[in-house]
This record gives C-alpha cells, sequence and structure tokens, in this order.
C-alpha cells in the first residue's frame, strides 16, 4: 500500500510555540514517526491534504518540510507500520477505556441520584466525544476501539434503562420480495432513506417506493404502523432489514449503526460519521420526497464504499 511521509525542521533559535504547534498538529492526525525524524500516514486524500496544510504552516514559521509519497519501506513491512498505528490508537483507547471503566463502576452508587446521574450522562458525552475523535485517525480499525465502544454503549444503556432487548426478527427471502411495490411514510428521515437504499442496491434494484400514511394491498410496507418490517425491540429499521434477508458485510454493519444512533439516539453506538450525516439530513428538511431519496441514495452509495474499504496488506519482501 501507499503510504505519506512527512518531514520538517525547525529554526532552532525560534519560539518554541511553533514546534510545540506542529507536535500536536501530528498527533491529532494520528501521524506516527517509526524512525529517523519522519512521520507517515496512510496515503489517503485527506491525509495528504493535512500534511500539505501542515508543510505550509511550518514555512510560515521559516521552517523547511518535506512532504512525498513512498510504495514500501526498506526494513518495514506494511504490516509492521500497521502494527504501529494500532500500537498507537490502542494507548489512546485504553486511555479513554479506563476512564470509562471508572464511570462504569460508579453507576449503582449513583442510581436515583439526579446531580451525579446528570453529571455522569455530561461525562459519557465527552467520551463519546473522544472516542470519535480517536476513531477518526483509527486508520486501520484497532480492535480497543470495539472494546471502548462497548463499554460506552453498556454506560449509555445503564443510564437510560428499560431499554427493550433484542426482538427476534423472522427471516425473509429476497427472491420472495423481488418485483414487489414498496410503501412506507411521507417526509423520509435516515431510517426510511438507509431502507429505501438497502432495498434498491440489495433486494429490488427495479423497486418502486411510495411514500404514503397507509399501505395499498399487496404492498410490502416499511417503518410505518403495521408494517412487515419495523422497529424491533432495540433495532431500527434498517438494522431489521439487514437481519430479515441476513445482508451483511463492513459497510452495512456500520451504516447500521449510524442510522441507528441518528434515528434511536441511545448512546448504544459512537461512529465519528454520525455528527455529519445527521447534519446533511437536517438540510434536506424542505426536501419533497423525491427530493429526499435520491440523494439520499447517493449519500448511502458513498458510506458504504468508504466504510467497506479494508486496508490492503502488502506482503513483505524477503531480501536476497
Amino acid at each position: 500500500m501507499s503510504w505519506v511521509v512527512f518531514s520538517y525542521s525547525l529554526p532552532s533559535a525560534g519560539r518554541s510555540s511553533p514546534r510545540v504547534a506542529v507536535w500536536r498538529r501530528l498527533r491529532a492526525l494520528g501521524a506516527i514517526a517509526p524512525k529517523g525524524g519522519v512521520h507517515v500516514l496512510p496515503a489517503r486524500d485527506e491525509c495528504v491534504e493535512a500534511f500539505q496544510w501542515l508543510a505550509q504552516e511550518v514555512e510560515q514559521a521559516k521552517g523547511d518540510a518535506l512532504l512525498f509519497r513512498v510504495e514500501r519501506f526498506e526494513g518495514l513491512s506494511d504490516a509492521q507500520l500497521i502494527e504501529l498505528f494500532q500500537e498507537a490508537r490502542k494507548r489512546d483507547y485504553d486511555s479513554l477505556d479506563a476512564r470509562a471503566a471508572d464511570l462504569e463502576k460508579s453507576l449503582d452508587a449513583r442510581a436515583g441520584r439526579t446531580r451525579d446521574l446528570a453529571r455522569a450522562r455530561d461525562l459519557l458525552a465527552r467520551l463519546r466525544r473522544e472516542h470519535a475523535e480517536i476513531a477518526r485517525i483509527d486508520f486501520f480499525d484497532c480492535p480497543a476501539g470495539a472494546q471502548a465502544a462497548g463499554r460506552l454503549a453498556r454506560i449509555g444503556q445503564a443510564l437510560a434503562p428499560g431499554e427493550a432487548a433484542e426482538a427476534r426478527v423472522p427471516p425473509a427471502t429476497v427472491a420472495a420480495y423481488r418485483g414487489k411495490r414498496w410503501v412506507t411514510r411521507p417526509r423520509p428521515h435516515v431510517d426510511r432513506l438507509a431502507c429505501a437504499w438497502l432495498i434498491r442496491r440489495f433486494i429490488n434494484p427495479g423497486a418502486q417506493i411510495r411514500y404514503a400514511t397507509a399501505p395499498e394491498p399487496e404492498e410490502v410496507a416499511f417503518d410505518m404502523r403495521g408494517a412487515q418490517f419495523g422497529h424491533r425491540g432495540n433495532l431500527c429499521t434498517f438494522e431489521t432489514m439487514l437481519k430479515a434477508f441476513g445482508l451483511d458485510d463492513p459497510g452495512l454493519r456500520a451504516i447500521a449503526e449510524i442510522v441507528h444512533e441518528i434515528d434511536l439516539r441511545d448512546g448504544r453506538y459512537t461512529r465519528p460519521e454520525v455528527p455529519g450525516v445527521d447534519a446533511i439530513l437536517k438540510g434536506w428538511v424542505t426536501y419533497t420526497d423525491a427530493e429526499r431519496e435520491a440523494p439520499g441514495i447517493a449519500l448511502f452509495d458513498g458510506l458504504h464504499a468508504a466504510l467497506s474499504q479494508v486496508p490492503r496488506v502488502a506482503p513483505s519482501r524477503k531480501r536476497r
């Protein structure tokens, strides 16, 4: 795989503030420094752009910066570099998880104490934001992130008791729903738009989807009263449909977490994409049903493509 490398120097006699600022920026970008004073990120467009801006800042501080791409490092395999990234993110996640564990242990003692529960919710919100910031630079899906996210979800459920248990979802087959006409409530928001995308991309590509307050005979209803596919237990309709049709891949799982959090806001999942997706959907408030669906399909196409990407690790070459 490709990497982008950043190296810089600042005047030794100058003020220390530019040096500290660059160090903080590198840390915030998630860069690692494997050896020789160089800083490395995966060669993604956003990482390259971030290093370009940082190089400009270094030059404005009368320093020198060098930015270049490499396909491989001599003596350091892609797998070893990815391990360094994961070790760095593990330290971040472990620090967060330790504070989350302290909060989790304190919940029983705080039960019924309104002021302390409010403080606990505030702390949970801060931990979620911090988790989202770490996840933003977790380029290779460090397993510690899922562990910390799971603890935050448990805390969220503990602070909002009474949530229904996950219900059993009757299975369905894609073949049985080919050629069907679908219906859901007007003014679709995140759950219904995600379901419309799922129907068109995975279940019935040529589907007719109608937006109305009540279904007609032979129509398949979703996310509305009495629908074949709707909320079940603590699942939103998108999650219900995934389970019913047995659809599963990394991108679909990630989208399900995003949709769940925007739709139910129960703190079960912490995804860095949630605020951005939520803001986009709120921007469509004046759109008609059709005007919402078209960009909604494009939005979820993009999310699925981005969230389905798995880093490719080139095999290490043996020296001759």
